[in-house]
């Protein structure tokens, strides 16, 4: 067994913190009995080895049986966020890591990589050996930063695995803030157009549009200030550099107790945990939302991606995730692979059509 070295990056927002192992070229097995796959034939063409036994020999291009190919996985499986540490995507990223390690031998682990509006990341992972030990979260900004000059990248340069997550945003104030409502936030902004500003995730990202969406709605003027990452922008609130974050709502919840306060959220329905208005019941037309799943390089083997999406549905499904995703305030939604596809699709076109509408593509 051979293995390709390249640097990765653990958790943090800048730099390289670790340097791990991704990427394996297999030299086969013998054929022989494999065992898992039970009569799989000629055991397989794969890497450099092979053989004619009545069982699993042979290759790491997956076309054997038992878990999307015999010596499969043979080397922890990294997963890359694209945005940094304690936002939403990681939290709910690094606990599908950690419940997968659970289903799967070796491990899942998370590596951030970010900059870009979540592009890096997305980049990286497009761009890692198809052989299903590279993975990643696909998130909403992937049918964004296209339409946005941002980045020469969309969904369609991954194989989708499954979504399992939705969530709206929401426009979150320092609980010192001399606004209580978002009425009040809007009546300054029109008295100071441009003076007040709203931190978000990165150029282009969602939770600009959700931010630049409100304003149009609201006829306010604001000044848009991008962070990588939710987490960043929402903190920038507690540490006095901007005046609000159009982060999500989730993702500011663990701040609400350390000097934030949420003003409105954008969903069409208040939120069960928010003591906050939606958007529409203060009066601005708008609503709007993040949605996470997990996709993978182009081109890996299907039985691979099969395995994939069965392990990270049951994770789904267990108790334990559905517990934390409750606690935690994430919305719950489960896509299959092809649902998933179908969806970024329709996302793709919409994005588009919203970008140019609020003339952020300009």
């Amino acid at each position: 067994m051979s293995f390709d070295r390249r640097t990765f990056l653990r958790t943090g927002v800048t730099g390289v913190a670790g340097v791990g192992l991704a990427g394996c070229s297999g030299n086969g097995g013998n054929g022989g009995n494999g065992g898992n796959g039970g009569n799989g034939g000629n055991g397989g063409n794969g890497g450099n080895g092979g053989g004619n036994g009545d069982g699993n020999g042979g290759g790491d291009d997956g076309s054997d049986g038992g878990s999307g190919g015999s010596d499969y996985p043979s080397q922890d499986i990294e997963m890359i966020v694209p945005w940094a540490s304690g936002g939403g995507t990681d939290r709910t990223g690094r606990k599908l890591a950690e419940l997968g390690s659970e289903e799967i031998d070796p491990s899942v682990f998370v590596s951030n990589v970010t900059g870009g509006t979540g592009s890096v990341g997305h980049r990286e992972m497009a761009n890692a050996d198809p052989d299903g030990h590279v993975i990643g979260t696909l998130d909403i900004t992937i049918t964004q930063i296209e339409h946005m000059g941002i980045a020469d990248i969309n969904h369609e340069e991954f194989s989708p695995i499954l979504q399992y997550n939705t969530d709206p945003a929401a426009i979150t104030v320092s609980e010192d803030a001399e606004w209580d409502t978002i009425g009040d936030l809007v009546a300054a902004a029109e008295e100071n157009p441009g003076e007040i500003s709203i931190s978000n995730a990165g150029t282009g990202g969602v939770w600009h549009i959700a931010a630049a969406g409100f304003a149009q709605e609201a006829g306010a003027e604001f000044e848009h200030v991008p962070y990588d990452g939710g987490n960043p922008a929402a903190q920038a609130v507690l540490g006095g550099e901007v005046d609000a974050t159009a982060a999500s709502a989730v993702e500011v919840r663990p701040l609400l107790d350390e000097g934030l306060k949420l003003l409105a959220v954008m969903s069409e329905e208040p939120l069960d945990w928010a003591d906050a208005p939606t958007l529409q019941g203060e009066g601005i037309d708008w609503s709007f939302g993040a949605w996470r799943g997990l996709g993978a390089p182009l081109d890996v083997p299907q039985e691979r991606l099969d395995f994939l999406e069965e392990t990270f549905t049951a994770v789904y499904e267990s108790e334990e995730f559905q517990s934390f995703m409750e606690e935690q305030g994430f919305g719950t939604v489960h896509r299959t692979s092809d649902e998933f596809a179908d969806f970024m699709d329709e996302q793709y076109e919409t994005m588009g059509t919203l970008i140019e509408n609020l003339g952020l593509n300009e």
